[in-house]
């Protein structure tokens, strides 16, 4: 669809405008009818609130809403009064009830009642079948030593909070948006860190006026998604259902009743006992004994070759030495 009205016409929001506050003046006669909300909180959560219920019921006072704190049911409840002059406080109070029993501290909670605050608690814990890969997915998305959430709420203006199942968010309304974007992309596993990077990219053409009315698609990033072939496991071959169990190992006893030792008397046992020692000693004495002749024989001599001709050893060559006399010199002189 095209815009049909021109640019003139349209009505802008001016710089820095703030609706005005609703003041107890704006209505007098406060509430008809009661409104009640109520909310259960674990176990783990009921030494905080005890300390920090004080200072609750202090905050709402102004607001003439009336809150409970119940720890034998474990639950927290407020409800409005015929002194309610804000009709849309209860509904803060119901935010701020919930905040408290899903661990976001105090002074987090309240900032609900602020006008350009909002609420929204996501439920991811339906969003990963496998509790293996929704505990790594969650970590994920905090980061490490929290640095990721850190970054996500310095971005987006929000305080988030995880907890167990659930994720807390207190922020504008743009920010809501995004927040809960990037949660669910991280468990339906894509990194923060590329909406983070969307996030940057964003926020720095939001701060040049002459891209506030373009389309900011060309300068964010564009991704390939790819896909990564797991290596096969081997399946292993089911075997027959059998309806009787295995059959059970058998003890000692059982075995000499099978084999029918188990009634043989206590003095055959002995002489049993007895012959198969002495078969034993007889077998050691019989290495022993081996082992003592061993040493005993004599070394195998070597062969000496004979000569074919005279059936006689070769005689080994003496090698004459070479004489440095001249023997006609000497035969001259005499």
């Amino acid at each position: 669809m095209t815009d049909t009205v021109p640019e003139e016409e349209k009505l802008t929001v001016p710089d820095g405008w703030k609706p005005e506050e609703f003041k107890p003046e704006d209505n007098p006669h406060g509430c008809l009818e009661e409104s009640k909300f109520s909310t259960l909180f674990p176990k783990y959560r009921e030494k905080y609130l005890k300390e920090v219920w004080p200072l609750v019921e202090k905050f709402l006072a102004p607001h003439f809403i009336k809150a409970e704190l119940d720890l034998i049911e474990g639950s927290l409840t407020v409800k409005t009064t015929r002194k309610t002059w804000d009709p849309y406080s209860i509904i803060n109070a119901r935010d701020l009830i919930k905040l408290l029993s899903r661990s976001v501290p105090y002074e987090h909670a309240v900032k609900c009642f602020d006008d350009e605050n909002a609420v929204e608690i996501v439920k991811i814990k339906g969003l990963v079948r496998n509790m293996e890969r929704f505990a790594k997915r969650r970590q994920r998305l905090i980061g490490p030593e929290g640095q990721t959430l850190k970054c996500v709420e310095y971005l987006t203006g929000c305080y988030i909070n995880v907890q167990g199942g659930t994720v807390a968010i207190i922020g504008p309304h743009r920010g809501l948006k995004e927040c809960r974007k990037i949660i669910v992309d991280t468990m339906n596993n894509k990194h923060p860190a590329h909406n983070i990077r969307e996030l940057m990219i964003k926020r720095e053409c939001a701060k040049n006026p002459n891209l506030r009315n373009e389309n900011w698609s060309r300068f964010l990033p564009k991704y390939k998604s790819k896909v990564v072939k797991k290596e096969k496991k081997d399946i292993k071959e089911k075997k027959e259902y059998t309806p009787f169990p295995p059959a059970p190992v058998q003890s000692k006893i059982d075995k000499e009743l099978e084999s029918g030792e188990y009634f043989i008397k206590a003095k055959e046992q002995k002489k049993r006992k007895k012959q198969l020692k002495a078969e034993k000693q007889e077998a050691a004495k019989e290495e022993r004994s081996k082992k003592r002749a061993a040493s005993f024989q004599a070394p195998k001599e070597k062969e000496v070759k004979k000569d074919n001709s005279s059936g006689e050893a070769p005689k080994k060559k003496k090698k004459m030495a070479k004489l440095s006399v001249d023997i006609e010199k000497l035969k001259a002189k005499s």
